[in-house]
């Protein structure tokens, strides 16, 4: 049974026993500052668990993409375990409970296959309970059938469940199948292999606190209702009903490592009768390629994109050990090209998407990989440096310090360290290196218990609510609302009052204001009460269902319970509406004009401001930003209309409407559509009611944000014209001062750039004779250090770098033929030093390297040959220290 069968008879089951299925919550976790990615399937229903927002529906089911990423370094060196999973699961929300979810559980797990159920063996079979849940042993003998001997009783750290932070928990009981005794001993429980876990049935009902382990933790009390929460492991139950032995061998994954072989043509499967400590290294690179390449392509699928912090960095890093591993098979040439299709073959079945959306995941992932090999030829040169200089010390290890600055730096892998430099008769550091990574780990972890404070920061808010209730926000209906203040917050504490020249928090009871969100700056306005006024700064909304405002108090003073006039500046408003309609607007021309692959991946707008982030490989031309800008005012002049729509989740994407990757949508959205299926996007935002009150839009920069990603920024209505009256202005200023007219200003200043470059020609040619005439005098004070003519000179201010290198060549050139010599030069700007030597061929032939020299005297920076080499970096000051350094390599004077 193929893995995206058992998907959908997963779902089918459930659906017809009155749960509502719930897409998979994109992987990031955008809405958990303790998580970088959704890591169980409980994940998107915590807020239903913990009663801090209304469920809305008592029952649910899903099959949630997660990622795990704690010891990416130990993937594949057992078949057991992954980055990339998926759970199903299905959730109750104070509706049924333990007797209820058992009987779910055994009806799907043993109905026939015919029948529409997975159709296991009941005699192969077996549940633990946690050790004192004796409803639960009861529960399974009477619904279940099972003997007492195959109902097993475990502690808390195997049968107490919790996400591993702070948040709900509670006991639970797994259903178990027997492998047989090929696997491990006759009830050995904790072997891992023989009574394998496959579904975990939790029963949700306390809330856990602080802990180091999975049994160290306080139970802080119950929930507010008692809940099931399950958790069936996908890619286990495939291996069950494929008839293969592990995750890897499964329809999703198997494709992977055959390409690889075939790619390498090294086989998989060496490890066969060995023990996970002592698998055959190819094997793990195959398991790690097969792991990698799956979860980069549902990442990116899900918005992810390679950079050096957070989850891009987790990405990078993930893709980068796939890419290490096919080369440690023997493979140099690119292999993401022939791997990432064969994943997304695979994954396509359960996640359509994939294949639509792969030009954008593909264009990412391959300019990850072209990067990465050029990292590799990089870091293998700074490694050659480090190996040199380490022998050159009499040392046959290399320091941990510059293994980590290799990992740290320049993203090179310690293993292939480790190789590289055994290769050259060389040992690494380890224990250094493993040092300076426990550091950054427990930096790491410092970062992350931060981000859990913001989270329990949130309790003022969550109060709020708890009291009132969600206030009614009504910014898309009204600028101006008779409201009354539920609460005043001060840093976070809740205060009676606020008087002038404070700054505060304020809720109220309704609002006309825009609270930040999908990319648009808050509304800006006033807030008046019988005693005071406020000048409101920024609107957020911490928590699901509470809008809160930042305010300034100008006069008098503001408190609870005080009646209040909210209204929203009007000008402030509208800029807003234009630039987030223009947003879509520019968003609909670039892909009008690019293609369909260039989609969003960000944005931000502003009163009459907008950015907008989207992916593509290169920088774009003058022609075709020109096109991108004429195609958004045509819309703006057709006067498109602008309609708003609210839809199913699932209806909204059947007619093609975009969404935000990464981005977390509820089951019913609002959909912006501009001139129809010409602009149809997910979106909160406020918008105009027709495309020509935009205003004009102007494109006034593109650049690069990242690999693969591109921004434009533009502005509209009121700042456009302004834009282009300040481009007006100083056009005129120009042709005033060069006394010509608008039209002959481009070959008026051609010809002035095409003096001014004549000028630096003469000029430097000047300098260059000038350079010519003092080499000889620089030569003949060379200075004889050990047997070695060397020349030793700071050149004159304004020195460019090839008229050093030209310096350095011609004193080198008047030192005596028939004796070693050397030249070095230094020349600083810009606040930094430059260095270059030029050795002459008796010095070559004398030993000397003018490549050693410059690497030596620059810490292992700069490149050349033994004639030639240049190097820099260096603060100005340390000029006089680099001609030293050389001077010291070879030889006393």
């Amino acid at each position: 049974m193929r893995t995206a069968e058992i998907k959908r008879r997963f779902l089918a089951h459930f659906e017809a026993n009155d749960h509502t299925v719930v897409p998979s919550a994109p992987l990031p976790a955008i809405e958990d500052p303790n998580l970088l990615f959704i890591n169980a399937g409980m994940v998107q229903f915590v807020p239903y668990f913990l009663g801090q927002v209304p469920p809305p529906y008592p029952r649910a089911t899903s099959v949630q993409k997660c990622i795990r990423t704690p010891d990416i370094d130990e993937v594949g060196k057992t078949t057991r375990h992954g980055t990339f999973f998926q759970m199903n699961g299905n959730f109750s929300f104070g509706d049924y409970f333990k007797e209820r979810a058992i009987a779910l559980a055994w009806e799907l797990v043993t109905k026939a296959q015919s029948d529409g159920g997975f159709g296991i063996d009941e005699s192969a079979l077996y549940a633990s309970v946690y050790h004192d849940d004796d409803e639960a042993v009861q529960l399974w003998k009477r619904v279940a059938g099972l003997p007492d001997d195959r109902i097993v009783r475990l502690g808390k750290k195997d049968n107490y469940w919790s996400m591993g932070i702070p948040g709900p928990c509670g006991p639970c009981s797994e259903l178990l199948i027997d492998r047989g005794p090929e696997f491990g001993a006759d009830r050995d429980w904790d072997a891992g292999d023989r009574y394998m876990e496959f579904w975990n049935l939790v029963f949700m009902q306390n809330l856990r606190g602080e802990g180091t382990n999975k049994e160290d933790y306080e139970i802080l009390g119950p929930l507010p209702k008692k809940n099931i929460d399950t958790g069936m492991g996908l890619e286990r139950v495939a291996y069950m009903l494929q008839g293969v032995n592990n995750m890897y061998e499964i329809d999703e994954v198997r494709p992977l490592i055959d390409k690889a072989s075939e790619l390498t043509g090294k086989r998989y499967g060496v490890s066969s009768g060995r023990t996970a400590e002592s698998a055959h290294p190819d094997d793990v690179r195959f398991r790690v390629i097969a792991d990698h390449v799956r979860t980069s392509l549902m990442l990116i699928g899900d918005g992810v994109v390679p950079s050096n912090e957070g989850r891009g960095y987790v990405l990078r890093r993930i893709m980068r050990r796939a890419i290490r591993a096919v080369r440690l098979l023997g493979y140099e040439d690119k292999a993401l090209p022939e791997l990432l299709p064969v994943a997304r073959d695979c994954m396509a079945p359960s996640y359509p998407e994939l294949e639509k959306d792969f030009e954008r995941i593909s264009a990412y992932a391959y300019g990850e990989e072209d990067a990465f090999r050029a990292t590799l030829r990089q870091g293998t040169t700074i490694l050659d440096t480090a190996v040199t200089q380490t022998k050159q010390a009499g040392s046959t290890v290399l320091p941990g310090a510059r293994a980590f600055e290799l990992h740290d730096t320049y993203g090179f892998p310690i293993d292939l360290t480790l190789e590289m430099a055994a290769e050259q008769g060389l040992s690494v550091d380890e224990d250094g290196f493993r040092q300076l990574m426990a550091e950054q780990r427990r930096r790491a972890k410092a970062d992350a218990q931060a981000r859990k404070t913001g989270h329990a920061d949130k309790s003022a808010y969550r109060d709020i609510i708890d009291r009132n209730g969600p206030g009614q926000w009504l910014a898309y209906e009204t600028l101006r609302t008779d409201s009354r203040v539920l609460a005043l917050l001060r840093d976070g504490v809740p205060v009676p009052v606020v008087v002038a020249g404070q700054v505060a928090e304020i809720v109220l009871d309704k609002t006309p204001f825009y609270a930040e969100s999908g990319g648009q700056h808050a509304d800006a306005g006033v807030i008046t009460t019988p005693g005071g006024t406020a000048e409101v700064v920024d609107v957020q909304r911490p928590v699901k269902g509470l809008v809160v405002h930042q305010i300034r108090v100008t006069e008098g003073e503001i408190g609870v319970d005080d009646t209040a006039d909210a209204a929203v500046d009007p000008e402030w408003r509208l800029g807003a509406r234009q630039a987030h309609s223009g947003t879509h607007v520019v968003h609909a021309a670039l892909r009008e004009v690019l293609g369909p692959s260039a989609l969003q991946s960000g944005s931000f707008n502003r009163p009459g401001y907008l950015r907008l982030d989207f992916s593509w490989r290169s920088k774009l031309s003058d022609s075709t930003r020109s096109e991108v800008e004429e195609v958004a005012n045509r819309a703006v002049r057709r006067d498109l209309p602008v309609a708003v729509r609210y839809m199913p989740l699932a209806q909204a994407r059947e007619i093609g409407a975009l969404a935000l990757f990464g981005e977390t949508y509820d089951e019913t959205v609002r959909v912006v559509e501009i001139g129809g299926e010409w602009s149809r996007e997910l979106c909160g935002g406020t918008h105009v009611e027709h495309a020509a009150q935009i205003g004009p839009v102007v494109i006034t920069a593109e650049a690069s944000v990242g690999s693969g990603q591109r921004r434009v920024e533009a502005v509209t209505g009121l700042e456009a014209y302004q834009y282009l009256a300040r481009e007006r202005d100083l056009v005129s200023q120009i042709a005033d001062e060069l006394g010509a007219p608008r039209n002959e200003l481009p070959d008026r200043i051609a010809a002035l750039m095409q003096r001014a470059k004549d000028a630096e020609r003469e000029l430097a040619a000047l300098r260059a004779k000038q350079l010519r005439d003092d080499a000889a005098g620089q030569a003949a004070g060379a200075a004889l250090v050990g047997g070695v003519r060397v020349a030793a000179l700071i050149a004159p201010p304004g020195t460019s770098g090839g008229d050093v290198r030209n310096l350095a060549q011609e004193v080198r050139g008047h030192l005596p033929q028939d004796q070693p010599g050397v030249a070095a030069v230094v020349a600083t700007a810009g606040g930094k030093a430059s260095l270059v030597v030029a050795v002459n061929k008796a010095g070559v032939g004398h030993g000397l390297s003018a490549q050693a020299l410059v690497k030596a005297a620059l810490s292992g920076r700069g490149g050349g040959n033994a004639d030639l080499a240049q190097g820099g970096g260096v603060p100005a000051a340390q000029a006089d220290e680099l001609l030293k350094s050389v001077t010291a390599q070879i030889g006393p004077a």
